[in-house]
């Protein structure tokens, strides 16, 4: 057993140093895979509001074409406005069928990476998420990422471990000092008549002095090597923390333009509710055909998709700087609601 030995405490705290990284790096690796859920479940939810949507604007396309078969039979309208009714509703027929394809593909997605087979769905049901708290400035945001980043902190770790090397292998040249104990245990024989003491059990403890001399230029070549990994990771991580405050405050950057996107979505979409609301006014007075008011349905319902789209790109944003910041995990488990498979 060591009682003094430098070099090997060195290397005992390298090694610890480089669990503890291990254990930042599996964290970021949880951090990517809660990221990548999310951000399905985001998509699949969209797609499924899109679906909904669309199949709602069936029923409307299909009354203007049947009104517009009607005016071209009279003779109130041209051939081409009926085939331009037709052209819409198939274009709405193959966006629907469009989003139902891409909502099952995402499901199936979300499914493999929550770990069920991919024959399952995962379907999003409603849930807090667009309520998720990102911090309130950007200065913030960015202190918090560069405190709470996981490939960071590994790094800094692995910094340490490699400091911890280095002192191990100049720590050659010190004196080691180990315990030494032995035990025998004699036979009686005939000792006991010859001796006028005899002890059957016998120990021994002492200290073994080690003093290197020669320890030959490995040690040296060790120690450069690690310097040079050293200073190789102090490399990486100053890029890596640039890096980390050019992808927050992007992100910041981002979540800010897209709340512009999703007010301005929101009040297109008042616009186009105030615009029918009007028109069935004035259809019911006779003053305005039922096609103006089925198209003002149309225009209302590809607002709400806009909306939506706007919402998502808000959320997504949200997840993004949770992401660089480390509270990914707990906010997502604040505020997502549950998802089960079919």
């Amino acid at each position: 057993m060591a009682l003094y030995n430098r070099a090997q405490s060195y290397t005992l705290a390298a090694a610890k140093e480089l669990a503890r990284g291990s254990q930042f790096g599996a964290q970021s690796k949880a951090d990517e895979v809660a990221y990548q859920a999310a951000d399905l479940f985001l998509t699949a939810s969209q797609m499924e509001h899109e679906g909904e949507t669309v199949s709602n604007q069936l029923p409307s396309l299909q009354k203007v074409v049947q009104a517009m078969t009607a005016s071209v039979e009279e003779g109130s309208e041209l051939p081409l406005e009926l085939k331009r009714a037709r052209v819409n509703l198939a274009m709405s027929q193959e966006r629907l069928g469009a989003a139902r394809l891409d909502q099952d593909y995402y499901e199936m997605i979300l499914a493999v990476v929550l770990g069920y087979p991919a024959a399952d769905r995962v379907k999003p049901v409603d849930s807090e998420m667009p309520s998720i708290l990102a911090p309130g400035t950007e200065e913030e945001a960015t202190d918090t990422a560069l405190r709470s980043n996981r490939e960071l902190r590994q790094m800094q770790s692995n910094v340490l471990a490699k400091e911890m090397d280095l002192r191990s292998y100049k720590a050659a040249r010190l004196p080691k000092i180990d315990l030494v104990a032995q035990y025998a245990l004699f036979a009686k024989y005939n000792y006991q008549q010859y001796f006028q003491k005899f002890q059957r059990n016998n120990f021994q403890i002492g200290a073994s002095v080690t003093i290197p001399i020669l320890i030959g230029s490995a040690s040296s070549g060790f120690a450069m090597q690690a310097y040079t990994d050293m200073q190789k990771i102090k490399i990486q991580m100053d890029q890596l923390r640039n890096r980390i405050i050019t992808d927050t405050r992007r992100s910041y950057e981002q979540w800010k333009k897209a709340e512009s996107i999703r007010d301005l979505a929101r009040m297109q979409l008042d616009l186009a509710r105030e615009d029918l609301t009007v028109l069935l006014a004035q259809n019911s007075e006779g003053r305005v055909p039922m096609k103006q008011v089925e198209q003002a349905r149309l225009e209302e319902g590809d607002r709400w998709i806009a909306l939506y789209d706007a919402e998502t790109q808000v959320t997504r944003a949200k997840l993004a700087i949770l992401r660089q910041t480390g509270n990914l995990l707990a906010s997502i488990r604040a505020g997502q609601g549950a998802a089960q498979p079919e």
